[in-house]
């Protein structure tokens, strides 16, 4: 069962960045695929983007154009999520989850971290 300890949200400035971290615990990190979701109230869950395994394949959902960037570090088994040039239409509650593959459909994901809040307003 995976733990997904979540740190870096917060408020910020539109253009402004933000670095979103989730530590794993209670699974064999390095054979997991990992993804950022987020969630507005009131909408569906959805894809920000995904790891695979390995740390050399990502995948981005066209709202991030380049503005964010997945990565992991497999020994510490943390996964990062690099937001910069924020817009007031990112506030959302973010997630962290888990899945045997780097797919986009929130429901192929097994472990799911606490969210965290990303708010971004001047």
């Amino acid at each position: 069962m995976c733990s997904c300890r979540r740190s870096g949200g917060g408020l910020v400035q539109p253009g402004g960045s933000l670095r979103l971290s989730c530590e794993a615990s209670g699974l064999p990190f390095s054979t997991y695929a990992v993804a950022w979701f987020r969630q507005v109230p009131g909408k569906e869950r959805e894809f920000v983007a995904a790891i695979d395994r390995s740390g050399i394949n990502t995948y981005d959902a066209d709202f991030v154009k380049g503005r964010f960037i997945i990565s992991r570090d497999n020994p510490k088994n943390m996964v990062y999520l690099q937001m910069n040039s924020l817009k007031p239409e990112d506030t959302a509650v973010h997630y962290c989850a888990a899945a045997s593959f780097p797919l986009r459909a929130s429901e192929m994901y097994n472990y799911w971290g606490q969210g965290t809040l990303v708010t971004v307003s001047s």
